[in-house]
């Protein structure tokens, strides 16, 4: 799948995201080895610490699934390229240290990066 597609997923379900209190929401599309694509969007709770972003449901929607070989993921938010926060750069680095990661904007616009260049000292096992 090529970047402009999986942003464009992102793009898309990000309309599901449900974020009452922010009002800032985000899409993501993770791009596994063998090609299937999982999404997640930002999902808020009035206690926020119980709130759970868009790369970490997309990561949970794949992983209970079977899925453990992750190539890129998309995020998209009203920012100039959004980024994943640093709870998702650690959790994305567990399960995929290689990742490849596209901050985007719904405008189509995004940078490319790693999620090795956006956590270079991360926790590992």
């Amino acid at each position: 799948m090529d970047d402009q597609a999986l942003l464009n997923l992102a793009i898309e379900v990000r309309k599901y995201a449900y974020c009452p209190y922010s009002n800032f929401p985000v899409g993501a599309a993770l791009l596994c080895a063998d090609g299937k694509v999982y999404t997640g969007v930002n999902v808020e709770n009035v206690v926020n610490s119980l709130s759970i972003c868009a790369e970490r449901i997309a990561l949970s929607k794949a992983i209970s699934e079977g899925e453990h070989d992750f190539v890129k993921i998309a995020v998209i938010c009203d920012a100039e390229h959004c980024q994943p926060c640093g709870a998702c750069r650690q959790v994305l680095y567990e399960h995929a240290p290689d990742l490849e990661v596209l901050m985007g904007n719904p405008q189509g616009d995004f940078k490319r990066t790693t999620i090795r260049d956006l956590l270079p000292e991360a926790f590992s096992r």
